[in-house]
């Protein structure tokens, strides 16, 4: 799609902080977000944060329905947004938080990131940011 848009941002960095494994329901739409926002090659970040930790975990997010009324799992929506560039990373002290640290995580993850990463996005200028 390049040319299909001109924009000024320099990136997306997307914040996964509500999104809980246990409303899998709400989960699939960052991991679509992202994948438009990369298909538009724009450099897309996703952070995941608090329960959003356990989707990194090998298996889970696949477990997950993205809706009840497709057969897609959550995994195969993150899979399609790493598939167009986005890069996930985890927040440490939420892994730890979760009882999560030293486990094994997905492929996907480009490695740790949390509110400080974050938060450089979030000021500058050229990037958008968004919560989920």
């Amino acid at each position: 799609m390049s040319g299909y848009v001109e924009h000024a941002a320099d990136g997306v960095a997307l914040l996964l902080w509500a999104a809980d494994p246990e409303r899998p329901d709400t989960l699939a739409t960052p991991f679509f977000h992202a994948a438009a926002a990369a298909a538009l090659e724009l450099p897309v970040e996703l952070y995941f944060s608090a329960r959003s930790v356990h989707l990194l975990l090998p298996g889970v997010a696949d477990g997950l329905p993205a809706s009840r009324f497709v057969a897609r799992s959550v995994g195969d929506a993150m899979r399609e947004a790493h598939a167009q560039g986005a890069r996930f990373y985890v927040c440490s002290d939420a892994l730890q938080a979760q009882g999560l640290q030293g486990r094994a995580l997905i492929p996907e993850c480009a490695g740790h990131g949390g509110a400080l990463q974050f938060m450089v996005r979030a000021a500058d200028l050229r990037w958008r940011t968004l919560v989920f």
